[in-house]
């Protein structure tokens, strides 16, 4: 494979994913919830989405491939490993800390643009 096709692959994935994360945002907004941050980076990783639902923070990994139940294999337990510290990283900058109401959320979008979503996925 050529430098420029991987570059090329790379720049579709990214765009790919860009476009899966908007489209779980609006889902999430449709539904009454409010996205406070996108592509969250703490030292311990990063978060596509954040949302509030009430009083509960809601991070949501999202993951986008030909269907569902491959995008869900995309999700491995390292990756889970560096979700929660990330979590515990950005709760620590909220006024209640670790006693946040949270959870975790997967957002899985195929490839026709449909987004099915696993509420407590990580609990």
């Amino acid at each position: 494979m050529t430098t420029r096709s991987r570059r090329a692959r790379g720049e579709t994935g990214y765009h790919a994913g860009l476009a899966a994360e908007e489209a779980v945002a609006r889902d999430y907004e449709r539904r009454g919830l409010h996205i406070i941050a996108r592509r969250w980076r703490g030292q311990a990783g990063e978060i596509d989405l954040i949302a509030r639902d009430s009083d509960t923070v809601v991070f949501i990994e999202v993951k986008a491939s030909r269907d569902f139940d491959r995008a869900m294999s995309h999700l491995g337990p390292r990756q889970v490993a560096r979700l929660w510290a990330a979590a515990e990283e950005y709760a620590g900058t909220l006024a209640s800390g670790s006693l946040t109401d949270m959870r975790f959320d997967v957002a899985l979008v195929d490839g026709q643009g449909s987004v099915r979503v696993i509420e407590n996925a990580l609990a």
